[in-house]
Protein backbone atom coordinates (compact mmCIF):
# COMPACT_ATOMS: atom_id res chain seq x y z
CA UNK A 1 0.00 0.00 0.00
CA UNK A 2 1.25 3.51 -0.78
CA UNK A 3 2.58 5.30 2.27
CA UNK A 4 0.57 8.34 3.42
CA UNK A 5 2.09 11.68 2.46
CA UNK A 6 1.41 14.72 4.65
CA UNK A 7 3.80 17.28 3.18
CA UNK A 8 4.86 17.95 -0.43
CA UNK A 9 8.38 16.62 -0.92
CA UNK A 10 10.49 16.68 -4.07
CA UNK A 11 8.87 13.54 -5.49
CA UNK A 12 5.41 15.07 -5.06
CA UNK A 13 6.45 18.38 -6.61
CA UNK A 14 8.07 16.62 -9.57
CA UNK A 15 4.77 14.87 -10.36
CA UNK A 16 2.59 17.93 -9.79
CA UNK A 17 4.91 20.13 -11.86
CA UNK A 18 3.29 18.47 -14.90
CA UNK A 19 0.32 20.75 -14.18
CA UNK A 20 1.52 24.39 -14.00
CA UNK A 21 -1.76 25.55 -12.45
CA UNK A 22 -1.67 23.30 -9.39
CA UNK A 23 2.12 23.71 -9.15
CA UNK A 24 1.72 27.48 -8.84
CA UNK A 25 -1.07 27.10 -6.25
CA UNK A 26 1.20 24.90 -4.11
CA UNK A 27 4.17 27.23 -4.45
CA UNK A 28 2.06 30.15 -3.28
CA UNK A 29 0.36 28.15 -0.50
CA UNK A 30 1.25 27.32 3.09
CA UNK A 31 2.77 24.00 4.25
CA UNK A 32 0.15 21.39 5.08
CA UNK A 33 -0.31 20.40 8.71
CA UNK A 34 -0.66 16.74 9.51
CA UNK A 35 -4.11 15.68 10.78
CA UNK A 36 -3.42 11.97 11.01
CA UNK A 37 -5.40 9.92 13.54
CA UNK A 38 -5.67 6.20 14.17
CA UNK A 39 -9.05 6.60 15.88
CA UNK A 40 -11.31 6.50 12.86
CA UNK A 41 -14.37 5.71 14.98
CA UNK A 42 -14.00 8.96 16.93
CA UNK A 43 -13.36 10.94 13.75
CA UNK A 44 -16.41 9.43 12.05
CA UNK A 45 -18.68 10.26 14.99
CA UNK A 46 -17.34 13.81 14.90
CA UNK A 47 -18.05 14.04 11.17
CA UNK A 48 -21.68 13.03 11.70
CA UNK A 49 -22.12 15.58 14.48
CA UNK A 50 -20.69 18.27 12.18
CA UNK A 51 -22.98 17.58 9.23
CA UNK A 52 -24.91 20.69 8.11
CA UNK A 53 -23.62 22.77 11.03
CA UNK A 54 -21.15 25.63 11.26
CA UNK A 55 -17.71 24.71 12.59
CA UNK A 56 -18.33 26.64 15.82
CA UNK A 57 -21.72 25.08 16.57
CA UNK A 58 -20.49 21.59 15.68
CA UNK A 59 -17.52 21.94 18.05
CA UNK A 60 -19.82 22.90 20.94
CA UNK A 61 -22.21 20.00 20.35
CA UNK A 62 -19.39 17.48 19.91
CA UNK A 63 -17.79 18.65 23.16
CA UNK A 64 -21.11 18.32 25.00
CA UNK A 65 -21.63 14.89 23.48
CA UNK A 66 -18.19 13.65 24.57
CA UNK A 67 -18.68 15.03 28.08
CA UNK A 68 -21.68 12.74 28.52
CA UNK A 69 -19.23 9.84 28.91
CA UNK A 70 -16.42 8.95 31.35
CA UNK A 71 -13.05 10.41 30.30
CA UNK A 72 -14.99 12.45 27.71
CA UNK A 73 -14.79 9.58 25.23
CA UNK A 74 -17.87 8.00 23.58
CA UNK A 75 -16.96 4.31 23.74
CA UNK A 76 -19.30 2.39 21.40
CA UNK A 77 -20.94 0.29 24.13
CA UNK A 78 -21.67 3.43 26.17
CA UNK A 79 -23.20 5.22 23.19
CA UNK A 80 -25.43 2.22 22.50
CA UNK A 81 -26.54 2.17 26.15
CA UNK A 82 -27.29 5.91 26.32
CA UNK A 83 -30.93 7.00 26.22
CA UNK A 84 -32.44 9.33 23.63
CA UNK A 85 -32.91 11.92 26.37
CA UNK A 86 -29.24 11.79 27.30
CA UNK A 87 -28.00 12.13 23.72
CA UNK A 88 -30.53 14.84 22.92
CA UNK A 89 -29.24 16.89 25.87
CA UNK A 90 -26.00 17.43 23.94
CA UNK A 91 -27.93 19.03 21.07
CA UNK A 92 -28.19 16.07 18.73
CA UNK A 93 -31.15 15.66 16.39
CA UNK A 94 -33.04 12.37 16.30
CA UNK A 95 -31.53 11.60 12.89
CA UNK A 96 -27.97 12.18 14.07
CA UNK A 97 -28.56 10.09 17.18
CA UNK A 98 -29.57 7.23 14.91
CA UNK A 99 -26.53 7.65 12.66
CA UNK A 100 -24.15 7.83 15.63
CA UNK A 101 -25.65 4.66 17.07
CA UNK A 102 -25.17 2.99 13.69
CA UNK A 103 -21.47 3.91 13.78
CA UNK A 104 -21.18 2.73 17.39
CA UNK A 105 -22.78 -0.63 16.57
CA UNK A 106 -20.47 -1.05 13.56
CA UNK A 107 -17.44 -0.28 15.72
CA UNK A 108 -18.63 -2.50 18.57
CA UNK A 109 -18.61 -5.44 16.15
CA UNK A 110 -14.89 -4.87 15.50
CA UNK A 111 -15.30 -3.34 12.05
CA UNK A 112 -13.29 -0.20 12.77
CA UNK A 113 -10.14 -1.51 14.39
CA UNK A 114 -7.12 0.37 13.07
CA UNK A 115 -5.46 -2.82 11.80
CA UNK A 116 -8.60 -3.70 9.83
CA UNK A 117 -8.97 -0.21 8.35
CA UNK A 118 -5.28 0.27 7.56
CA UNK A 119 -5.11 -2.95 5.54
CA UNK A 120 -7.85 -1.83 3.13
CA UNK A 121 -7.29 -0.01 -0.14
CA UNK A 122 -9.17 3.26 -0.61
CA UNK A 123 -12.16 2.01 -2.60
CA UNK A 124 -12.55 -1.07 -0.42
CA UNK A 125 -12.58 1.13 2.66
CA UNK A 126 -15.17 3.46 1.13
CA UNK A 127 -17.38 0.45 0.41
CA UNK A 128 -16.77 -0.91 3.92
CA UNK A 129 -17.76 2.27 5.78
CA UNK A 130 -20.64 3.32 3.55
CA UNK A 131 -22.42 0.17 4.72
CA UNK A 132 -23.25 2.28 7.77
CA UNK A 133 -26.56 4.08 7.32
CA UNK A 134 -25.87 7.83 7.48
CA UNK A 135 -22.28 7.56 6.18
CA UNK A 136 -21.81 8.59 2.56
CA UNK A 137 -18.90 8.51 0.16
CA UNK A 138 -17.89 12.14 0.76
CA UNK A 139 -17.64 11.59 4.51
CA UNK A 140 -15.37 8.59 4.04
CA UNK A 141 -13.25 10.45 1.49
CA UNK A 142 -12.66 13.18 4.10
CA UNK A 143 -11.57 10.53 6.61
CA UNK A 144 -9.23 9.01 4.04
CA UNK A 145 -7.69 12.38 3.25
CA UNK A 146 -7.39 13.84 6.75
CA UNK A 147 -7.46 11.10 9.40
CA UNK A 148 -5.63 8.45 7.38
CA UNK A 149 -3.74 10.85 5.08
CA UNK A 150 -4.09 8.54 2.12
CA UNK A 151 -2.19 10.31 -0.68
CA UNK A 152 -4.35 9.74 -3.75
CA UNK A 153 -7.98 10.59 -2.98
CA UNK A 154 -9.92 12.96 -5.23
CA UNK A 155 -13.32 14.09 -3.86
CA UNK A 156 -14.92 15.12 -7.15
CA UNK A 157 -18.31 15.75 -5.49
CA UNK A 158 -16.94 18.27 -3.00
CA UNK A 159 -18.27 21.78 -3.68
CA UNK A 160 -15.07 23.43 -2.47
CA UNK A 161 -12.96 21.43 -4.91
CA UNK A 162 -15.44 22.13 -7.70
CA UNK A 163 -15.39 25.88 -7.01
CA UNK A 164 -11.60 25.98 -6.77
CA UNK A 165 -11.12 24.11 -10.04
CA UNK A 166 -13.73 26.21 -11.83
CA UNK A 167 -11.85 29.32 -10.71
CA UNK A 168 -8.26 28.25 -11.29
CA UNK A 169 -8.85 26.24 -14.46
CA UNK A 170 -11.51 28.62 -15.81
CA UNK A 171 -14.08 25.90 -16.23
CA UNK A 172 -17.54 27.00 -17.33
CA UNK A 173 -19.17 23.61 -16.93
CA UNK A 174 -21.80 22.03 -14.70
CA UNK A 175 -22.93 18.64 -13.49
CA UNK A 176 -21.51 15.55 -15.13
CA UNK A 177 -19.46 17.52 -17.69
CA UNK A 178 -17.73 19.44 -14.89
CA UNK A 179 -16.90 16.28 -12.95
CA UNK A 180 -15.53 14.50 -16.01
CA UNK A 181 -13.28 17.49 -16.79
CA UNK A 182 -12.14 17.68 -13.16
CA UNK A 183 -11.24 13.98 -13.18
CA UNK A 184 -9.35 14.44 -16.45
CA UNK A 185 -7.31 17.29 -14.94
CA UNK A 186 -6.76 15.45 -11.65
CA UNK A 187 -5.43 12.39 -13.47
CA UNK A 188 -2.21 14.42 -13.95
CA UNK A 189 -1.80 14.60 -10.17
CA UNK A 190 -1.75 10.84 -9.51
CA UNK A 191 -0.62 9.41 -7.13
CA UNK A 192 -0.85 12.65 -5.09
CA UNK A 193 -4.39 13.86 -5.68
CA UNK A 194 -5.01 14.31 -1.93
CA UNK A 195 -2.23 16.87 -1.63
CA UNK A 196 -3.36 18.75 -4.72
CA UNK A 197 -6.93 18.80 -3.37
CA UNK A 198 -5.82 20.14 0.01
CA UNK A 199 -4.05 23.01 -1.71
CA UNK A 200 -7.13 23.73 -3.80
CA UNK A 201 -9.17 24.04 -0.60
CA UNK A 202 -6.44 26.18 0.93
CA UNK A 203 -6.54 28.49 -2.10
CA UNK A 204 -10.17 29.26 -1.19
CA UNK A 205 -9.44 29.25 2.54
CA UNK A 206 -12.07 26.54 2.72
CA UNK A 207 -10.44 23.44 4.17
CA UNK A 208 -13.02 20.91 5.50
CA UNK A 209 -12.90 20.15 9.22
Amino acid sequence: MTEPVAFPDQNVMTVLAKDPVIYKIIQEGQPLKSSRSEDLYFKLVGSIVSQQLSTKVAAVIFRRFNELFPDAYPHPHLVLAASDETLRSAGLSSQKMGYIRNVAAFAADGNMEHAVIDAMEDEALIKHLTQIKGVGRWTVEMLLMFALERPDVFPVDDLGIQNAMKRHYRLDLKGKELKLKMQEIAANWKPYRTIASKYLWQSLDNVPD
